[in-house]
């Protein structure tokens, strides 16, 4: 497969399957003309990591999971490790936006937003 249709397959823009390719997460065949060309495996290794990258996972845990996946003598305990780490910093951000919600409901709740100049959100934001 030629870099298109893997894009088109794996639901990944060219861009980041040469990034993936440039820090050595995908490794895909060249001909002789220098094309890259995509086996089956490198497409699933690129739609793998399309889920990891989109729940969250750093490029480094990626690699991780990766090495996982392919280590059929890996412990489950190592992949549930790093997901459960992952987990908890969304539980973190999601706690952080939900701080940022709450006050920012409340500011909005302050402004009277009407022809005045004075709005408590642009105060808070100041820091006045």
């Amino acid at each position: 497969m030629n870099i298109g249709e893997v894009s088109a397959r794996s639901g990944l823009p060219t861009k980041t399957i040469r990034y993936y390719e440039d820090i050595g997460l995908v490794e895909p065949l060249r001909s002789e003309n220098g094309y890259r060309r995509f086996r089956e495996s490198d497409l699933h290794k690129l739609a793998f990591l399309g889920r990891a990258r989109h729940m969250g996972f750093s490029i480094e845990d990626c690699r991780t999971l990766l090495h996982l996946w392919e280590d059929r003598t890996r412990a489950s305990a190592d992949v549930k490790k790093l997901a459960k780490e992952r987990l908890a910093q969304i539980d973190r951000k999601l706690e952080e936006l939900k701080e940022m919600r709450n006050t920012l409901a409340h500011l909005v709740s302050c402004c009277a937003g009407d022809d005045r100049p004075d709005c408590p959100i642009l105060s808070d934001l100041s820091g006045i």
